[in-house]
């Protein structure tokens, strides 16, 4: 699109958006010319309120299709909010994909839902409502079997946007459907959105092959240094006031001891890994939030590869890490039951043995001292900011509010208390209505610490919260906004992975008690003296229905709403959602974060206001600990990400035909199309390039629909091969009308080898199809062979450890089962066309309707037979794949099978020696012999059991029934 991109405004006041008209359009009547405002014109609008740099970024991408990399808390929503209105007309499609439940939601509210369409459920719902125009936000699974069925008019689409562009690899979905998207449709734009820069820094060349996947020529850069940006922020800065919290000593005695074991493990692990690049394993990234995900990204391909005590180590840094977590930040009782944990002796033995170091020693000697006095006695020390955040709420905000609105001010002060996670908004919650006293007795008893005795001063404060709480609400509801989560699907996850995961059981437990937001107020006016243990707040019930505006309404008190940095249902748009309603006049950080800090930044250049009528905010924070350092870690990682990526754009060399608006980007690909005609025109001549030019067909696979949950089908469809999406009863692919396979990735063969899925669906490809093969997958990240939780050697489970003897089982069942191993998804597409190669190409009404009830006869069968008859004659001695269809056909029943004599048996079975097999088996009785003497002593017992004559109960059985038919 030129710079003179022109957009249409409507004339009706509740859709303010104007609408793109197609650039193809010649014919415009000349009142619709009139309506035309370019993007720079419409930003002047009044109803379009942008920052500066956000305008910079609206022009970008409206001029051109490209890539925005935003730093975290710039946030660019509403940029492409003001994208989606532009495009909200019924002449336009526009699809939004790889959207969050929270940012679809929050779109779709800020739109005109006349526009916003929802995805229905039916194939022939969904065409109709494509046709409808408008906006739509839709799983790219969804909209990749759309695209290949032809469901949507591909030519039609005016634009796709993406979101989280960072996480679009080669062979991702989204790739896929961007990539029919482009091959059928050049005129229509794709724009990208990330605000994760860190994540373009991992791998190769992230930020190229990205853009190449984006079909994007272009790079838009917006880190906080920017000098737009800054500009935009810099004169309406809110006032800051860093509070530096002193640690209690014991507190910072525990954090060195901790430190001290993190820098002897790092050095460890390094010295049995010389060979292994350990560059991410140091103690600074150790206390940093994505530790384990740094971890896991270095050392997934290689674990197999480390040995136990490495093993054990990355496990321990992973545990030394929560100890540091819960010493800063949660209260002495908890820190105290999580420390005592770990000084089992179970745990003892299973560790890398950094718990008989003497630092070890010190750290459970101090964490018991926090929680009892000298002479034993429970007295636990309070967290070191309650007091600083207590001075805070009771004296200097109110101080503040005198100065700076006059002694006679009528608004109450409005305060917002932002926190890391649900558990420290919950304790907060909990010191400020009840007093740390009662807390901290209550999470003795929750966690099962020894309470003992009271200390006399310990037992004073307690009474005395007591007297003073008024009457709260004991019970506080769950909060419509934070609904429980579900529980994660259960899922099978590889060593490092368990490991490294950060949820377990009791956080899960405890998850449930914690709420994302609470909204207090105060009951009683402060005393001239406030007792700092005394509870003078209580909860305010509206924020149970998320009623911010009815509590401020509804109370004239001082308001303090306690508001995590982000929650489940909003994500990050949950802080600027909170400042819009509450208007908060001052807001604490409880703890540090670059986005929260950010998005303050932000909220309060869009106000404007003056710098008495600015809120202030107060930092919490101690200087020269972890906590700091994690912070200035973060911010340090994210600056040099940018410079990484500004350096590369400076570099970086761009095809014309990266776009994917002329045909020259797909010549990568293989194109079958193309090979035919030029091999006929060098080889032979025109008539025949003729010929084979008329008999040429694109080779292609039939996949069945739920595979689209893998790589696999848009890898297939990157080597230039047809995939055909449809709904399969028997087998994922099919390649040939003989060939099909079933997929099975290395959990997923072990779970189906369990519970016998796997034998009954090698039952049906062999009944149905001349040459079954099972394909089983590896990672492309992981080593091509089993091993981590799946290796078949010691310390292995009996479960695990028989998987090589059922896939033998499997493979002598079934004599016509093919196993072929892949390393990667891109090994099968490779191999897949390999196998296609000269082979007749699949049939998908035929595929669809094999295993069905209406499914005709199998190839190479004339009748269809009862299956469970069918297997169990093969089970018979004599009776095998080559005499069986006889038998079935000429034998009758079982009832007429026991009446033939012998050489009738082998007339039927084609063989003298099958014969005899089978008529033994039917009519001797055959018992265990251990020797000769033995086995007729056994005859000679049965003769006596059944009468003279009647060993042969088959025989007798069939004259019976012979009898009683005549």
């Amino acid at each position: 699109m030129s710079d003179a991109t022109e957009v249409e405004t409507t004339e009706v006041d509740e859709q303010p958006a104007p609408a793109p008209l197609p650039e193809s359009n010649e014919t415009l009547e000349d009142e619709e010319l009139a309506n035309l405002v370019t993007a720079e014109e419409y930003l002047m609008r009044k109803d379009v309120q942008l920052l500066e740099y956000e305008k910079q970024m609206f022009l970008d991408l409206v001029h051109a299709d490209g890539l925005l990399v935003a730093a975290k808390g710039l946030s660019y929503e509403r940029v492409l909010l003001h994208i989606l209105k532009v495009y909200s007309d019924a002449g336009n499609l526009l699809l939004v994909i790889n959207s969050a439940d929270w940012e679809e939601q929050y779109y779709k509210s800020k739109l005109d839902a006349k526009y916003v369409h929802e995805v229905a459920n039916t194939a022939t719902e969904r065409e109709r409502v494509y046709l409808e125009g408008g906006i739509q936000f839709i799983s790219t699974r969804i909209l990749v079997v759309d695209l290949l069925k032809q469901r949507i008019p591909i030519e039609l689409i005016t634009g796709i946007i993406v979101l989280r562009a960072h996480s679009i690899i080669e062979s991702c979905q989204e790739a896929f459907a961007l990539r029919l998207y482009r091959q059928r449709n050049k005129t229509g734009f794709i724009k990208a959105f990330s605000s994760s820069p860190e994540a373009f820094t991992i791998g190769y060349s992230h930020i190229e092959r990205t853009m190449r996947n984006l079909f994007v020529k272009q790079l838009y850069i917006w880190p906080r240094f920017h000098a737009t940006v800054r500009a935009a922020l810099h004169p309406w800065q809110a006032q800051t006031i860093e509070l530096h919290v002193p640690l209690s000593a014991r507190v910072i005695a525990i954090q060195t001891h901790i430190l001290d074991i993190m820098n002897f493990l790092v050095r460890e692990i390094k010295r049995i890994n010389r060979s292994v690049d350990m560059e991410a394993v140091t103690v600074e990234n150790c206390v940093t939030k994505k530790f384990h995900k740094i971890l896991q990204a270095q050392l997934d391909c290689i674990w197999h590869q480390l040995n136990s005590q490495t093993k054990l180590i990355v496990a321990d840094l992973k545990i030394l890490r929560s100890l540091m977590i819960s010493t800063m930040y949660h209260d002495a009782v908890s820190s105290y039951a999580l420390i005592k944990r770990y000084r089992s002796t179970e745990y003892a033995i299973s560790n890398s043995g950094w718990t008989l170091m003497d630092a070890a020693e010190q750290i459970f000697v101090l964490s018991k001292q926090r929680v009892y006095n000298g002479q034993n006695e429970f007295e636990p020390e309070p967290c070191p900011k309650w007091q600083a955040l207590s001075e805070l709420l009771t004296q200097d905000i109110p101080g503040d509010m005198s100065r700076r609105r006059g002694a006679d001010h009528l608004d109450p002060p409005k305060v917002l208390i932002l926190c890391q996670d649900a558990r420290a908004c919950y304790q907060l919650k909990q010191y400020l209505t009840q007093g740390s006293a009662r807390y901290l007795l209550q999470q003795a008893l929750r966690h099962e610490v020894l309470v003992g005795k009271l200390s006399d001063e310990f037992a004073k404060q307690s009474q005395g919260a007591a007297m003073a709480e008024p009457a709260t609400k004991a019970d506080v509801k769950v909060e419509p906004d934070t609904p429980a989560a579900a529980p994660p699907a259960a899922r099978v996850l590889d060593e490092l992975s368990q490991l490294l995961s950060e949820t377990d059981a009791e956080a899960q437990l405890q998850q449930q008690l914690f709420e994302e937001s609470y909204m207090l107020t105060m009951t009683q006016a402060a005393p001239n003296d406030p007792d700092p243990n005394a509870s003078i707040f209580e909860i305010i019930p509206e924020l149970e229905q998320f009623d911010v505006s009815a509590a401020l309404a509804a109370h004239r008190q001082p308001c303090i709403c306690l508001q995590t940095f982000k929650t489940e249902r909003e994500g990050s748009m949950a802080l600027e959602h909170m400042l819009e309603q509450l208007q908060p006049h001052y807001v604490i950080m409880y703890n540090t974060n670059v986005t929260a800090i950010r998005q303050l930044e932000v909220f309060e250049a869009r106000r404007r206001l003056p710098p008495d009528d600015r809120m202030k905010i107060y930092f919490l924070i101690h200087a020269r600990t972890v906590e700091e350092q994690s912070y200035l870690t973060s911010l340090r990682r994210e600056k040099s990400a940018f410079e990484l990526i500004i350096e590369t754009k400076s570099k970086m060399v761009i095809p014309e035909y990266q776009d994917g608006k002329t045909d020259e980007a797909f010549v990568l690909y293989k194109s079958y199309d193309d090979e035919e005609p030029t091999n006929a025109q060098t080889r032979q001549g025109a008539a025949t390039g003729v010929a084979l030019a008329s008999a040429r067909v694109t080779p292609k696979i039939i996949v069945d629909m739920r595979e689209f949950r893998s790589d696999l089908p848009c890898l297939i469809h990157r080597r230039g091969l047809e995939v055909v999406p449809v709904t399969i009863t028997i087998g994922d692919y099919i390649l040939t009308p003989e060939m099909c396979v079933e997929r099975k990735s290395i959990s997923d063969l072990i779970g189906s080898l369990n519970s016998g899925r796997l034998y009954n669906q090698c039952v049906q490809m062999q009944r149905y199809y001349a040459k079954p093969i099972l394909l089983i997958e590896f990672d492309q990240n992981r080593p091509f062979h089993l091993q981590g939780k799946f290796m078949l050697s010691q310390q292995t489970t009996a479960t695990n450890a028989d998987i090589m003897q059922k896939l033998q089982l499997l493979t002598l069942h079934f004599p016509r089962l093919r196993l072929i191993w892949s390393p990667s998804p891109y090994a099968t597409a490779q191999l897949f066309e390999e196998l296609k190669l000269g082979k007749e190409e699949p049939d998908a009404q035929v595929a669809a309707a094999l295993g069905s009830d209406e499914a005709g006869p199998a190839p190479g069968e004339q009748l269809q037979y009862n299956n469970a008859i069918h297997d169990f004659l093969l089970r018979l001695p004599g009776v095998h794949t080559r005499n069986v269809h006889g038998l079935m056909r000429k034998g009758g029943s079982l009832r007429q099978l026991l009446q033939l004599t012998q050489t009738e048996l082998a007339e039927l079975l084609q063989s003298q020696e099958s014969g005899k097999l089978l008529w033994d088996i039917l009519h001797v009785a055959h018992l265990p012999e251990k020797d000769e003497v033995a086995g007729s002593s056994a005859l000679l017992a049965a003769s006596k059991q059944f009468g003279s004559g009647s060993h042969n109960r088959f025989r007798k059985a069939a004259s019976e029934a012979r009898r009683g038919r005549r």
